[in-house]
Order: structure tokens, then sequence, then C-alpha cells
């Protein structure tokens, strides 16, 4: 029987679903203007504070005719927390254009794991490539094996993996960004799982120096979901802080565990995450500062959740996190694990390990790594996974929301 093989491989620039931001910058206070920043940046490779997100598409062209590709992308907060530098269109084609193209023309593919994991780990000069790279790569190689199998992504995943398909609509989670009023009404209105992650990215100006924003903000939110859903729409709170409890108290976890146990009392009855309360500054102490968090809230009966994020980044990093139950829940970054081999392999760590998985990524990916990451979530069954991209509520969950029910419905029929 022919084996298909990879023609041709093209690379081509284009534009993530949001932004990169210097969250150096903005955790100094750096000041709005309009929809960017005055300031000037303060992370190593950023020209300004805010800058447009930038992808590179890997396509192959096959010798049977089929094409796939994949969407080489980063994360809004690149470089920080050990993430890798900043993901360049200007730099970063011509480094697959010399290095991927001539390794992938000519190739036979059939296996989307034993061809995923030989590039994810592949070394240049020594060095693994840029995590948005082997993001991207991997995607391509995962819908050209779907296509000469005529199968869904999912499927093949499942097949290589040995895992389930969902029968079920994993659940969403709708993330608002700074317009987290509006947005909120809009995640409420289409019935999201999981809202509204909420941005609270500075301490003056978002969480309050006691924390009294983010407190009226969950009242309103709570009014709000009671005004505009129904007796049957239960949604989780999931707030994102990034380490600014810390910043406020100092690390104190006492502190940390009474304000969080007075967040709690203020949500119910609607279930209540927690993502990134601190930031210890690096892994080893952020591992040591969650699990320890975990512990005394679980001493005092509360059942708010605790998500990790920062310094949690490589499947390494989550199997470390995991291994110390450090937190209720991890989250899985997609674009910062590299190839998507290790996202299906982290989701599929957590489950083993019993603590929460959440399929992440960011609001500057694009509509085609949105969907692939979809894919992977019904092959593995992760807690939720993120509407992404943009930050408008409605492209990310359409995206997210339309390609699960399509896969859903094709994979009922077979």
């Amino acid at each position: 029987m022919k084996m298909t093989k990879i023609e041709k491989v093209l690379a081509a620039p284009g534009l993530a679903g949001f932004y990169f931001d210097d969250q150096k910058a903005i955790k100094a206070g750096a000041k709005p203007d309009g929809f960017t920043y005055l300031d000037r940046p303060r992370i190593n490779g950023f020209s300004a504070v805010r800058q447009p997100g930038q992808c590179v598409s890997i396509i192959l062209i096959l010798d049977n005719g089929q094409v796939a590709f994949g969407d080489c992308v980063s994360v809004q907060y690149s470089g920080m927390s050990g993430r890798d530098e900043l993901f360049l269109v200007k730099k970063y084609i011509g480094i697959i254009e010399r290095n991927v193209v001539p390794r992938l023309e000519g190739r036979e593919i059939s296996s989307f794991k034993s061809l995923a994991e030989e590039f994810d780990n592949l070394k240049i000069q020594g060095a693994r490539m840029h995590t948005a790279v082997r993001y991207g790569l991997t995607q391509a190689i995962l819908e050209a094996v779907a296509k000469i199998k005529k199968k869904t992504m999912a499927e093949v995943i499942a097949e290589e993996y040995g895992t389930q398909l969902s029968k079920m609509p994993i659940p969403i989670f709708a993330q608002t960004g700074d317009d987290r009023y509006l947005n909120a009404d809009k995640c409420i209105l289409k019935r999201a799982d999981v809202l509204p992650h909420g941005l609270m990215n500075n301490v003056d100006t978002k969480l309050g120096r006691s924390g009294e924003l983010l407190v009226k903000y969950l009242i309103w939110l709570k009014k709000r979901v009671k005004k505009l859903g129904d007796e049957a729409y239960k949604p989780i709170f999931h707030i994102d802080v990034y380490g600014t409890f810390g910043l406020v108290s100092n690390n104190d976890l006492d502190q940390i565990v009474s304000y969080i146990k007075g967040l709690e009392k203020i949500c119910s009855p609607y279930k209540l995450r927690i993502e990134g309360p601190v930031d210890a500054g690096s892994k080893e102490a952020q591992i040591k500062i969650l699990q320890e968090l975990r512990k005394r809230l679980e001493s005092k009966g509360s059942e708010v959740e605790i998500v990790a994020d920062e310094w949690c980044n490589t499947l390494e990093d989550i199997k470390d996190f995991a291994d110390a139950k450090a937190g209720h829940m991890l989250q899985i970054k997609m674009p910062d694990l590299g190839g998507i081999n290790n996202s299906i392999e982290a989701v599929l760590y957590c489950k083993k390990k019993r603590i929460g998985a959440y399929l992440g990524g960011s609001c500057n990916e694009t509509d085609k790594s949105a969907r692939i990451s979809v894919h992977i979530a019904l092959a593995t069954q992760p807690d939720q996974i993120l509407a992404k991209p943009c930050m408008d509520v409605d492209a990310g969950l359409m995206i997210v929301c339309n390609e699960m029910n399509r896969t859903l419905a094709l994979t009922k029929i077979k």
C-alpha cells in the first residue's frame, strides 16, 4: 500500500486573535491610553507594552492533493514566568523555512504521535524550537493524519492514545478581558458553563488594596447571573487574579485564606475558582505555596478551587504540580507546552492523578488552533476548555462551541 508523503511545506505570516502584552509593565502600573499603554516596555523583545499578536501558518501539501495546516502562536503574556520569548514573524518565519521545511518535505506520514514527538523534541543548534513553532507544526501533522485516515482529529487522538471520545460537550470557559461587565452579560446570555476570568491583573485598578474592587465585582456578577439567567443556569465563577492576592498580602497565606473564604460566601451558591492567587517567583516556590494554600483552604472546609497557571508551563511542570497537588486544577496553557502531543499527555496525566485539568490557552491564538484544541478536549475529556481566541466572548465561544457540536454530531453517526 502506497504511503502518503508530504510533498511541499509552506510558511505563511498572519495575525493572532489578540495582542502581546508586557505583563511586567502592566503590573507595575502602565498607564492606559485608549486600547494601548503609554509607558515603556519592560520585557526584552517588546517594542511597546501592547503590540499586535502574530502567527505563522505551517501548510502541508500532501502528494494525494490534500492540504493541512496549523498555526504557530504564542500567549498574550509572553516572556514571563518561565515562558519563551516573544514570537515575532520577522524572526521565526525564516527559522521555520530553514530548519522545518527541509526536514518535512518528502517525509511519509501515517501516524500523528510518532511524528509529533519527533519534531517536538527536535533540537536546532542544541536547543528545542520555540514553543510556538512546535505548537503549529504538530497541529498541521494532526490534521494531515486525520485527512489521510478520513477521520476527525478527535478520533485520531483517541485511537493513538487509547482514550474514549466524549459523548457530551466539554464545559466551556468564556473570558471577558478588561470589559468585565459588558462581556460578562454576553457570557451569561450565551450560557457559558464557566465565566468570566475577569483579567484582575492590577492591584490598584482591579483588585483594590484591600480586595474591595473584586468583592464589588463578584457581588455584581452574582446578581447579574440571577437577573439574566434562569433557575437551571448554574455557572462556575472562575477569576484569574495574576498573583495580586500575594502582592497585597506579601504572600501571607492566613490573610489570603480568610479573603478567599469571604469571596466564597459572596459567590454562593455558585462554585468559585481562583486562578493564580500568588506568583512566588519560581517553579519550586510556586509549587510549595499552592500546595500549602490548598491544604489550608481544605482544612477550613472551603470548597474554592485554586487553579495553577504561572510557572506551570511545560508537560514536566504539569506533572510536578500534579504530583504535589499544588492547587486543585492546573491550566494546560497549550501554546506554552509546545507540541500538542504534550497537551494531550498533560490532560491524561492530570486525570490519572485526580487533579482538575483545564485545557486552556490564550486569547492570542487563532481560529485554527482553537478548533484543534476542541478535538483534543473531546478525545481526552478535561474538566473545562477555554473559549478562544479573542477577548470579545462572542468569537471564541462561537468557534469552540460550534466545532465541538459539529464533531460530536460526526462521531455519533459512526
